[in-house]
Formats: C-alpha cells, sequence, structure tokens
C-alpha cells in the first residue's frame, strides 16, 4: 500500500526529531522530510509497506545523508555559528530546549564523517536495528556496525582524569558559569578575584566595547548583561583543554576559557570558534539521554493531534 499524507502527519515529527540530530538545522531538517515526503508520493514500493514509520525514516536518513556528503564536498562543515541566519540559529536552539537535546553532542557530532554520524543517530539515538541502516548506507551490516562504533570512539570523552569535571578549580569555574546563567550578579562577585581580567576577541563584542575588562564589579556587571549567550554554553574540551563553549541551536559560537587561582575566578578568555577547532566530551560518553522508542518493531497507529500538510517548496 502507498504511503498516504495521514501515515506522514503521523509521524512527522519523529522524521524531524531524526534529521534535525543528522543535519544541526532545523531548516535543513525540513527539508529533508518534504523531500522525503515528495520521494514518498512518487514511489511504488514492492512488497507492500509495512511499517510507514520505519520506510519514511530509511528515505529520510538516506536524504540526510546525501546532504551531509554535499556538504563534506562543498567543505561546509562544522556548522560555526556565523554562518547560520539569526532566524535559523533561533530555531535550532528552540529544538534543543524543547526537545532536551544535548548541546556538546549536537555540537561533537558534526566531526562525525556522513557515514558514522547516520548510523550512530540511527542506532544509538533511535534503536534502528543495523539491517536497516546497512540499507540506508548501502553497505553490509558489519560496515554499518563499524559507522557506530567509529563514531562512539569519536564521542567519548578524554581518559586524562585531569580534563574531568570534579577538581576544585573546575568547581570554581562551574559555579561562577551556574552565577553567570542566570546572571547572579552578587554571586559572581564572591567568585571573582578583585584583579580579575577578561579579555575577549573584537569580532565578540559590540561596536566600541572594551576588548579587555579589569576588575571583579565591571566584569560581572557585562556578564550578567549576556547572560542569554551564556544559557548556550556547554562544557566540552577544546583542544585538548576543558573550556566552556557558547553554541546557539548547537552551532558553535565561542569559546570561555575560565582561569581560577585560590578559589577565584582570574582571567576569562573568550575567543571566537574556529573551523579547525577540536572538541572532545569533558567525561566518558553516557548512554544517550534521548533515546526514542523503536519504529520497526511494529506497525505505527499514532496519528498526528494536529496534522499539517506538508511545507511547501
Amino acid at each position: 500500500m502507498p504511503i498516504t499524507l495521514e501515515d506522514f502527519e503521523a509521524v512527522r515529527p519523529h522524521l524531524l526529531s531524526v534529521a534535525h540530530r543528522m543535519l544541526g538545522s532545523t531548516h535543513d531538517a525540513q527539508d529533508a522530510v518534504q523531500t522525503a515526503w515528495l520521494r514518498a508520493g512518487a514511489a511504488r514500493p514492492s512488497p507492500p509497506i509495512e511499517s510507514p514509520s520505519a520506510w519514511l525514516t530509511t528515505v529520510t536518513a538516506r536524504v540526510c545523508l546525501d546532504e551531509l556528503r554535499a556538504r563534506r564536498r562543498r567543505n561546509e562543515a562544522p556548522l560555526l555559528a556565523h554562518a547560520v541566519p539569526a532566524a535559523g540559529l533561533a530555531a535550532d536552539e528552540a529544538v534543543l530546549r524543547a526537545e532536551d537535546v544535548s548541546r556538546a553532542l549536537m555540537v561533537l557530532m558534526q566531526q562525525l564523517t556522513p557515514p558514522q554520524r547516520v548510523a550512530y543517530v540511527l542506532h544509538d539515538l533511535f534503536s534502528v536495528p543495523f539491517d536497516r541502516i546497512a540499507h540506508v548506507l548501502g553497505g553490509t551490516v558489519p560496515s554499518a556496525k563499524k559507522h557506530a562504533s567509529r563514531a562512539r570512539q569519536r564521542l567519548d570523552g578524554p581518559q586524562d582524569a585531569s580534563l574531568q569535571a570534579g577538581r576544585p578549580d573546575q568547581q570554581v569555574a562551574e559555579a561562577f558559569m551556574a552565577a553567570a546563567r542566570t546572571g547572579d550578579t552578587r554571586r559572581m562577585l564572591q567568585l571573582l578575584a578583585p584583579d580579575c581580567v577578561r579579555d575577549a576577541e573584537a569580532a565578540l563584542l559590540p561596536p566600541g566595547a572594551r576588548t579587555t575588562v579589569v576588575g571583579a564589579l565591571d566584569i560581572a556587571t557585562e556578564t550578567a548583561h549576556h547572560r542569554d549567550r551564556i544559557q548556550a554554553a556547554c562544557r566540552i574540551v577544546v583542544n585538548g583543554e576543558p573550556m566552556y563553549l557558547i553554541a546557539p541551536g548547537g552551532h558553535p559560537l565561542a569559546t570561555i576559557g575560565i582561569s581560577t587561582a585560590e578559589g577565584k575566578v582570574t582571567r576569562i578568555l573568550l575567543r571566537s570558534a574556529r573551523a579547525d577547532d577540536h572538541f572532545a566530551r569533558t567525561a566518558p560518553s553516557p548512554a544517550p539521554a534521548y533515546r526514542r522508542r523503536d519504529p520497526w518493531r511494529r506497525k505505527d497507529t499514532v496519528r498526528a493531534t494536529h496534522p499539517r500538510p506538508p511545507r511547501a517548496e
């Protein structure tokens, strides 16, 4: 039986979630799902489709794989924040917060090859069996398993305990960032050394702003003013050093390096994220936080609560 509009609308949210994890862009995910729908309308599958969700997920994954490969040919990876329109950043940030997606994971997955990212997302995040993943990648089951395994290895955290959370200096940095996210000036003043220095690249600041600020009060006041940006920060290892990465919508924008001494923050360094930056976890990767129900083991019977027609080209 062909895929109906009702079938498509029932699984559209699932398809968008899959595509967003693979592409890291809400706009591109919408385009991929729209393309999958157009292909579904033109398809005459034989034998008949038993699970619309499984079939549409396969088609969507292939579209995403093609897009990831095209990006690599165009040398567009990773998607840094400055290359994403403001509306796109806002949409991607809304998805991260609404679906409780790991910001650090979205950043790290940009470093995977297209087959690694597809295999990891499908298997580890959405419980798709490897025989289906092999079908998507156009390879064998052992090859699909190898892609997923290599993805996990690249996403895993460092073995060096000095990079992991728990050290006193990192506890101070984390306490400062927690206060910065809420704009708690009083708490920041408790954590900043009186002669603390904030250095930043001019490109990250409003026109005319000072690239260097000295003094706890001025730094705390400025930091509170920019708390919206800091709310988009995650702790991560950047080029071998533990830092914080401002990544709105999962797109690297700037790194925050925090130096401490005797329980106080003594220096804050902000610099733009760069395409050649290497990111890693600060701890070994946990089990995925948003693994979805397996759509491949059952026939889908759920229907969309508020069905919408496919997005126009």
